[in-house]
């Protein structure tokens, strides 16, 4: 499988409790518990998932939470309580794929902003929307994160939850860009963006450069 484009390769270690349940709440297979190890896995052509994810599940213990097959991209995520199973798994794609870890696609951030004190009119119309997360309240402050490709943004809404007392009101990590909302206090929020930007920083450092990012 040489023709396969590794987009994203994104390793978390412990699953925070926000994102962990979020994750549970929308995956259409095993649920992820706080703790858990997670790989989120991103190709190009999209149909070639099916086969890595039949990989990745006979090589070690992991479940399989997710798997999106889209006309462009298809996505995949494992997890399991143990780092090491997760890991070897995640090997045992890369070694099918003859890729490194290196070879994923640098995160771009296509957008980033903090819009202090959210209305109350503006609060219950996110929250009327596809929302799978806790509700926005009117007064807080709203951080808003889009990265490309979108895989990448689970682990930077993981990394923000780490990092400060935010609460998570919704990510899609699928599609061409994947978007976080979070809230929190205007000192919280400003931590949570540095964190997510730290964590896409760190990220970058070990990827090809591409064209366009």
């Amino acid at each position: 499988m040489n023709n396969i484009d590794l987009r994203v390769y994104s390793f978390i270690d412990s699953l925070q409790p926000q994102l962990a349940s979020y994750l549970a709440t929308s995956s259409q297979g095993f649920l992820p518990v706080p703790g858990d190890a997670c790989l989120w896995i991103e190709v190009a052509p999209g149909m070639a998932v099916h086969r890595l994810s039949d990989i990745a599940l006979k090589a070690t213990n992991v479940r399989l939470g997710e798997q999106v097959v889209e006309r462009a991209f298809g996505s995949m995520e494992i997890h399991y309580r143990n780092q090491s199973d997760v890991l070897a798994s995640g090997e045992a794609v890369l070694r099918e794929i003859n890729h490194a870890q290196e070879d994923r696609l640098p995160c771009r951030i296509a957008w980033k902003e903090i819009i202090r004190a959210i209305t109350p009119d503006h609060a219950t119309l996110i929250n009327r929307q596809l929302r799978k997360g806790s509700m926005l309240l009117p007064g807080k402050s709203m951080f808003i994160l889009e990265t490309e490709p979108a895989g990448y943004i689970v682990q930077a809404a993981n990394e923000a939850e780490k990092a400060a007392h935010v609460t998570l009101i919704d990510v899609r990590a699928f599609g061409n860009f994947g978007r976080l909302t979070m809230m929190g206090s205007e000192a919280e929020t400003e931590e949570a963006m540095r964190a997510a930007e730290a964590t896409i920083a760190s990220i970058n450092a070990r990827a090809r450069r591409a064209e366009g990012f």
